[in-house]
């Protein structure tokens, strides 16, 4: 059975995590081999399935009967592991399809990450696994790990350490090395594992088949993951929406920002890292948490596992230190977070019962509540009853280190967490292990530094946005029918094109002499803007084929003689189709709205202020196409300079309905268009008053060439 690349079918990967019979192929009797690793870890803990090592020079390995082929195996295999040479490995894998074995796991190293004759052999791996529809993880890559039935395929000595406890949690990644360091992380952190693996070189099953399984698990809360890159976009962009569609958090720690980062990547995977401002793009669109170290990766994944995303931003925060509540506080401002204040009648109770305190947000009930207990119980009720904050962070200092302090705070806010069991309560204190556990027991995250705890706490009120942002409603039609791609890409025929599609244009004609052009412009009327129109000039104020201002036919008819002799004399091999007598807009807000295809994840649309916004600040913000109006609303309020389009005291608010319209239909036009259209770009798109609409000035296609 024949299986499409990009098909998405997290069922089918099963025998890889749940096999009831795995066979080893190479495996060692010498349990500290690589190939007799998976030997000892399978007998050590405990799997629940039958295991068949394949060994032609041994009758036993490790105390188990061994077959010296796997055809000489009397039951059907689930799950095959190969520890063989590269050059056993693809008579190996053969053996495995006509076996009927329905997944593999290929340690082996030296195909693709070595350069074009591995990699001619690793796609006559993936070409097995495609005519077979036997799923194979790797090559080169450490196996895979579910701790519920004790299958631990892999060699990596991580597990030398022991192995962390059962748990909620999915880990995929695509770096072996990595992936054990964080097991071992993970598990000295007392995080448990669902499920782990570590996907290689990918060479049939990909990260994104990983995280789909994940999503899909009910053993699974929450996704960690680790990638560098992927070859299919559209397959990780289903992935990421299915793991949203089931409130499954995704965690993923993406190396590749700088150019630096993004070559090393590209040569360790043999994979196209891309562009991360497209990937940061892809995440921000499907609620993904992304971290930026493996310690905010770690503590980012334990804050999910509460399982508590408030859908709002409006946070209280309570402590026993004024400075750390300054500090909570800035941290939490440069979060985008809403520090809202208590209310006054709130604030006149809370000085009634502690008159040193400041009650207004961040609320400081001084150390006074390791002597007044009840007083710590009091003020959080009355910033929950009456703040309606969406999540509180609690700064207790260093009172988590001692035991019966800690119990006698925890006797007041167990039953706070009973009493408000939606709301996101956090604690930032410095503490034992044995402590952490008991607030962790009572439903309270811990963090010993208070900054971290505002900004994790800012990543979950993200995810539980995104979680409300992906109901039913939301989801972008992407039949509708748009018009197909101008015959000829010059600049009128793509403004007719956008005109066509719904997205107002300048009033303008086409003339091809100097007195057309006069007649042109006293039909218009003045002042006029005359443009070259050519498919050849992209950049036309270079080439002398723009005048602003023309203001009587006269003007007119110089300007088209001497724009033509200028621009034949600066582009002499250009085609010339005519001269564009186009309406001067007047007022507005100069916006850029652009698509450009990323050669992962498709068309992407642009979108920005004019002028020195973009080129200079690159202040814009971009969506995956296509999308709806509540994301093209979304994208617009996201730019630093939106302030200019919601009006300011002397210039009124621009047309956002129109604009928002318009990018909706630029991503449509984009999706529809994802085969053919390398770039578009309508610069300016100049958005006018409230109510008066917007007009594209100027249009660009940039076809796409044959790959």
């Amino acid at each position: 059975m024949s299986q499409s690349p990009s098909s998405l079918a997290p069922d089918r990967i099963r025998a890889l995590f749940q096999p009831d019979t795995v066979a080893i192929l190479g495996a060692s009797d010498d349990s500290g081999k690589i190939s007799g690793r998976p030997v000892r870890y399978l007998k050590e803990s405990g799997f629940k399935g039958r295991v068949f090592p394949i060994n032609p020079r041994r009758e036993t390995v490790q105390g188990l009967t061994a077959y010296p082929d796997i055809h000489s195996v009397p039951e059907n295999i689930d799950l095959a592991i190969v520890a063989l040479p590269a050059k056993q490995v693809l008579e190996a894998i053969e053996a495995c399809a006509e076996k009927g074995v329905s997944a593999v796991i290929l340690f082996s190293a030296g195909f693709a990450e070595i350069g074009e004759e591995g990699y001619h052999v690793q796609a006559r791996i993936s070409e097995i696994a495609r005519r077979s529809g036997m799923r194979i993880l790797g090559p080169n890559c450490l196996g895979a790990i579910n701790l519920r039935n004790g299958l631990i395929g892999t060699f990596t000595s991580g597990m030398e350490g022991g192995l962390a406890k059962p748990g909620r949690i999915g880990f995929v990644s695509q770096s072996g090395a990595l992936g054990s360091h964080c097991f071992a992380a993970f598990r000295e952190r007392g995080l448990g594992f669902s499920y782990w693996v570590t996907t290689g070189n990918e060479c049939d099953i990909e990260f994104a088949d990983c995280l789909a399984f994940l999503a899909e698990d009910p053993d699974t809360d929450v996704i960690a993951a680790y990638i560098e890159g992927c070859r299919d976009g559209d397959k990780l962009k289903r992935a990421l929406a299915l793991a949203r569609k089931n409130r499954k958090p995704v965690v993923l720690l993406k190396v590749g920002e700088s150019e630096i980062g993004a070559q090393a990547a590209a040569s360790h995977t043999a994979s196209l890292a891309g562009s991360d401002a497209v990937y940061q793009t892809i995440f921000d669109q499907y609620g993904v948490c992304r971290a930026h170290s493996i310690h905010e990766f770690m503590e980012l994944t334990y804050a999910c596992l509460g399982n508590r995303f408030p859908t709002g931003r409006r946070i209280g925060l309570a402590t026993v230190s004024g400075g750390v509540g300054v500090l909570m506080a800035d941290r939490a401002a440069a979060m985008d977070l809403d520090i809202a204040p208590m209310p006054e009648a709130s604030q006149k109770r809370m000085k009634a019962l502690w008159s040193p305190a400041a009650v207004i947000n961040p609320v400081d009930t001084t150390a006074q509540v390791t002597s007044d207990r009840g007083l710590l119980d009091q003020f959080l009720r009355e910033m929950l009853d009456h703040g309606q904050y969406d999540a509180i962070v609690i700064f207790l200092a260093h009172t988590g280190l001692v035991k019966a302090t800690s119990d006698r705070i925890r006797e007041y806010l167990r039953p706070l967490r009973e009493a408000y069991p939606d709301r996101l309560l956090m604690i930032s204190t410095l503490c034992t292990a044995e402590i952490r556990a008991d607030y962790e027991a009572d439903g309270f995250p811990v963090f010993e530094d208070p900054s971290q705890a505002v900004e994790v706490c800012a990543q979950l009120m993200r995810l539980g946005a995104g979680f409300e942002n992906s109901r039913p409603d939301r989801r972008q039609d992407d039949t509708v029918s748009m018009p197909g791609l101008p015959a000829q890409y010059d600049e009128f025929s793509v403004k007719r094109w956008l005109q066509e599609a719904g997205i107002p244009t300048t009033g303008e004609q086409l003339a091809h002499n100097a007195d057309e052009a006069a007649r042109a412009a006293e039909m218009l009327g003045f002042p006029i803007v005359m443009k070259i129109n050519s498919p050849d000039i992209q950049h036309k104020t270079e080439a002398g084929g723009v005048v602003l201002n023309l203001s009587d036919a006269q003007a007119v008819r110089d300007s088209y003689r001497t724009m033509l002799e200028v621009v034949g004399q600066r582009q002499p091999d250009a085609r010339i189709d005519g001269v564009l007598i186009c309406q001067q807009v007047r007022g507005g807000v100069e916006t850029l709205i652009g698509v450009q295809r990323d050669p992962i994840f498709g068309p992407v649309v642009v979108f920005g202020l004019g002028g020195i916004f973009v080129e200079t600040l690159k202040d814009v913000a971009m969506r995956a196409a296509p999308f709806d109006l509540a994301t093209a609303r979304e994208m617009m309020g996201e730019i630093r300079g939106y302030p200019l389009l919601t009006g300011t005291r002397d210039r009124p608010a621009a047309d956002l309905t129109c604009l928002a319209e318009t990018l909706v239909i630029v991503s449509r036009l984009a999706w529809q268009h994802r085969d053919r259209l390398e770039s578009l770009d309508i610069n300016p798109f100049i958005v006018l008053a409230e109510g008066q609409g917007a007009v594209a000035v100027d249009g660009l296609i940039v076809p796409r060439q044959a790959d």
